[in-house]
């Protein structure tokens, strides 16, 4: 039932605990003569009123007596009493209550009535032991016997009621305060108190709204607290009105209170509801209730997690607003996790990267990121989006800094694909095929052992809208996905660096190159950029000459590339050929095709030499504040700047490339994109449009540079993107007007961004970008630096240290990944790293077929490195490998000729 709790009094109880067997102190009677009749009727009066202490209530003998002399006790009897008092005090203290019934028996026996403070006494020995009937016992005898209960007393019993999760009895108790006109304040404090402290919320949060909403007003600690509590708790509902309550009493919310609610709001899959709450907090222009680190995290977070809609532009907002209050607010490790974990999972790696560059600073980043592996594992996913783009250096980054923070690396990041690879060589060339083991597999028994029979292997199927089969499904899209090679993203960064270059050539002009380059080196250069840019050709899937076509040297060389016979005459062969091309049809195998030798790109050191003087200015806010207002000069822009001729926009039009493309290239760098979707498949080369366009754009950039007035003053970059503005005449003198009622803006752009910046509309602080408002000093630098290009050696030395550190964090490669690796080392070739790789596969468990190790042995010795060799029959030997004595001899004798060779 309701119960109805009176208005508080303006009484402030202290914050401490209520000491609940400290009795109150004796207070002594009074000793007057003879007193009037009014005085004496007044101490009648007080006579039929209850007592509160056990020194007031007469002894039984006295109270027969009829002698108006019943307030003055005798000093024995008061005696008795304290000593009484005070043994039943030390037993009630003791938690002893058949101690404190037989202390009250005695003082029965003794002649002494019992009062209120030896009931408390037995009530508090019953609380201290946990007996809620058995204080429920003692309080209804006091009541039977005409006492009225202390307030410690009641307050006691709210405490025991609360610690046993009683919210009703005690309310019960509430309300006997409330009719003996006792303030209830302070039980009800001790009573939610209790509450909490046993985890019962859900009482606590009735008693406490039931006591708010009746006027009681709770200390500041205990509205922080049960906020807290409930907000832990996901109940938004009570600690939102709870927060209402406290407002009305005049303690406004804090940013603290907001947090604790946004932490909810987070995670209930409605991130409209925390911006919502981030906007009051910003908006509201107190400086109490200002949005603070925390405050972002939880509307990153809400956003990052939502399952619906793609929420990146949402996360671009709040970042965009917590840049402009960079200097009260700074990102923390939890920042840069959740954004890693966002931009991962909608495949930004880009924006990935930098964020975990950042992260990766702070000790412990990593085991921040990983959090335990929950919400689909964020640092599983980022260390796999990684290896699907082909950025190994950055993975082998990344994987570094989980060993300084010793945090192990994740099964889900070691997934195996269907071609039983994992990150270790997934991006090694040729993709998406099988190892050689050197050995024949057995594909029934790996069916049987993966638990084909069982129904407990995994299938790999495409999602299709389908519900997911495979054995990645939470957070990722990953059915098998076709990754990046190494090779391919070294490439690919290349274009991007050359098309800055490129660009940044074209707006500052040939003398970044040099003052004394020449007009024909200018249109080299270019033609060189725009053929990196470009790419290699797009390889067309070759479909195998006709048969009837081919001589007799082409018939021969198809068939011994199948391994088939080559005698006969040109009938023999030609039915030979169309028989083997009707068999490889019919069992889904590719035609053969003659191999295509690649040939090696020529490297020009001169215009390598002459680019690399380009010092890109990426990122560079200092250097473009200073541009933008005319303190720097432009070479290319000393005069007002021209028109551009439709000739010289042909470049981004030639690289089919607009300015949405521009900007995702630069920012996601997607996979697999064409410069040049027009492919010239004639042979002839002389009459190529393109060179003719580098050409006549070489040549209108030496043009304009001769033209340039050397002394004219620096011009405005952002005069520049006024490309249809035309110069005024230096007899016309321009007046500006800064009436309101006129137009001030000059049509003058130099002008107009100097009136900008004069009046405060512009300022050279506004510009800054995310690494300059979060301190990352390392990113122009990055940007500045030049791609590294692809080798064989460096690719095996990465796959090595890949290998090696998977195995420190406590990951298992396959031998799969040992194969590829062995066999892109014997590509290379690598003999140092043969008995590396050997070695560790050997530590694994692995053993490899017998052929792919006299390969690797004989290779070794065909390039004389004879100690590679010895290593690797000595760990063969090690672990139980047997060698073939005709391997084993050609070890033993190239050992001994290079004895000899190495003495003369």
């Amino acid at each position: 039932m309701a119960l109805p709790l009176a208005f508080p009094s303006t009484t402030s109880w202290p914050s401490t605990r209520f000491p609940l067997l400290s009795p109150r102190p004796l207070r002594r009677p009074t000793l007057v003569s003879a007193v009037a009749t009014e005085k004496k009727s007044r101490r009648k009066k007080k006579q039929k009123a209850p007592s509160d202490s056990d020194d007031e209530q007469p002894s039984s003998s006295s109270s027969s007596s009829s002698i108006p002399t019943m307030s003055f006790t005798s000093a024995v009897e008061k005696g008795l009493r304290y000593t009484f008092m005070e043994e039943l005090m030390e037993r009630a203290r003791n938690g002893d209550r058949d101690g404190v019934t037989d202390a009250i028996y005695d003082m029965v026996a003794a002649g002494l009535t019992p009062g209120p403070r030896s009931f408390h006494g037995l009530v508090v020995s019953h609380v201290l032991n946990g007996d809620t009937e058995g204080a429920m016992q003692a309080l209804r005898r006091a009541l039977s016997q005409g006492i009225r209960p202390l307030h410690e007393t009641l307050v006691a019993l709210a405490r025991l009621f609360g610690s046993k999760g009683h919210a009703t009895k005690g309310m019960e108790i509430l309300a006997a305060m409330e009719k003996l006109k006792y303030d209830v304040r302070m039980a009800w404090h001790v009573l939610v108190e209790e509450l909490l402290k046993n985890n019962y919320l859900e009482g606590a949060n009735v008693v406490f709204i039931k006591g708010a909403k009746a006027g009681i007003r709770a200390r500041d600690e205990l509205y922080d607290r049960m906020i807290e509590e409930d907000c832990k708790a996901g109940d938004h509902a009570n600690a939102l009105t709870i927060a209402y309550e406290m407002e009305a009493t005049g303690k406004m919310a804090t940013t603290w209170h907001f947090n604790l609610l946004l932490s909810v709001q987070a995670t209930c899959e409605t991130p409209e509801i925390a911006f919502a709450t981030y906007e009051n907090m910003e908006y509201a222009g107190e400086d109490y209730m200002r949005p603070d680190t925390e405050t972002y995290n939880w509307v990153i977070q809400a956003y990052t997690r939502a399952p619906l809609y793609d929420r990146v532009p949402d996360i671009a907002n709040i970042l965009g607003m917590m840049l402009e209050d960079r200097k009260r607010v700074q990102p923390n490790p939890r920042t840069y996790a959740l954004l890693v974990e966002c931009f991962t999972k909608y495949s930004m790696i880009n924006e990935a990267l930098r964020h975990f560059r950042a992260l990766r600073r702070i000790p412990g980043g990593t085991k921040v990121l990983f959090n335990e592996g929950n919400f689909g594992d964020p640092l599983s996913l980022y260390l796999r989006s990684l290896c699907l783009e082909g950025r190994i250096p950055e993975l082998l980054d990344a994987l570094e800094a989980m060993s300084n923070d010793e945090q192990q690396i994740a099964p889900r990041a070691m997934i195996v694909n269907r071609k039983y690879r994992t990150l270790v060589s997934s991006w090694i060339e040729p993709l998406q095929e099988e190892a050689d083991l050197g050995y024949e597999i057995d594909y029934v028994a790996r069916y049987v052992q993966e638990g084909g029979l069982t129904g407990e292997r995994k299938r790999w199927v495409p999602r299709g809208g389908k519900e997911p089969l495979d054995p990645d499904d939470l957070g990722f899209e990953y059915s098998n996905p076709r990754e990046v090679s190494f090779k391919d993203r070294r490439a690919e960064e290349a274009r991007i660096y050359y098309r800055k270059v490129l660009r940044f050539l074209r707006h500052e002009g040939p003398s970044i190159l040099g003052d004394d380059v020449a007009d024909e080196t200018v249109v080299r250069v270019v033609q060189w950029l725009r053929k990196i840019i470009k790419g290699p050709a797009k390889k067309v899937v070759r479909q195998p000459k006709a048969a009837s076509k081919m001589v007799v040297a082409e018939l021969r060389e198809e068939l011994e590339g199948q391994g088939l016979p080559t005698d006969g005459n040109r009938t023999v062969l030609y039915q030979r050929v169309q028989k083997a091309r009707r068999i490889n049809r019919s069992r889904g195998r590719p035609l053969w095709v003659p191999p295509v030798v690649e040939k090696e790109e020529e490297v020009d050191e001169e215009l390598e030499e002459l680019v690399s003087r380009v010092q890109l200015q990426d990122g560079n806010t200092e250097f473009w504040r200073k541009r933008f207002l005319g303190e720097i000069s432009n070479n290319m822009y000393k005069r007002q700047m021209e028109v551009l001729t439709e000739s010289s926009e042909k470049i981004i039009e030639t690289e089919h490339y607009n300015e949405d493309e521009d900007e995702e290239a630069e920012e996601d760098e997607p996979k697999g994109i064409s410069l040049d979707e027009d492919e010239d498949d004639d042979e002839e080369e002389e009459d190529d449009p393109l060179d003719q366009e580098d050409e006549s754009e070489g040549r209108q950039l030496m043009g304009k540079i001769k033209d340039d007035n050397e002394d004219g003053p620096p011009q405005l970059i952002s005069s520049q993107l006024f490309k249809d503005w035309q110069a005024p005449t230096k007899s016309k003198k321009i007046i500006y007007s800064f009436d309101d009622d006129e137009d001030w803006f000059p049509e003058d752009p130099v002008g107009a961004f100097k009136q900008l910046h004069e009046r405060g509309y512009f300022k050279a602080e506004y510009m800054y970008t995310t690494a300059d408002a979060w301190g990352w000093t390392w990113e122009v630098e990055l940007k500045r630096k030049k791609p590294e290009k692809w080798s064989q050696d460096w690719e095996v030395e990465l796959a090595i240290k890949i290998m090696q550190k998977v195995i420190e964090l406590g990951g298992t490669p396959t031998i799969g990944d040992c194969a590829i690796i062995l066999r892109a080392a014997i590509r290379s070739p690598l003999p140092s790293a043969f008995p590396i790789i050997l070695q560790t596969t050997h530590s694994l468990g692995y053993v490899l077929g017998g052929p792919l190790y006299d390969e690797a042995i004989t290779l070794c010795l065909e390039l004389r490195e004879f100690d590679a060799a010895i290593a690797i029959v000595a760990d063969m030997e090690t672990n139980g490998i047997t060698v073939t004595d005709e391997i084993l001899d050609r070890v033993l004798s190239s050992k001994k000729g290079g004895k000899s060779s190495s003495k003369e």
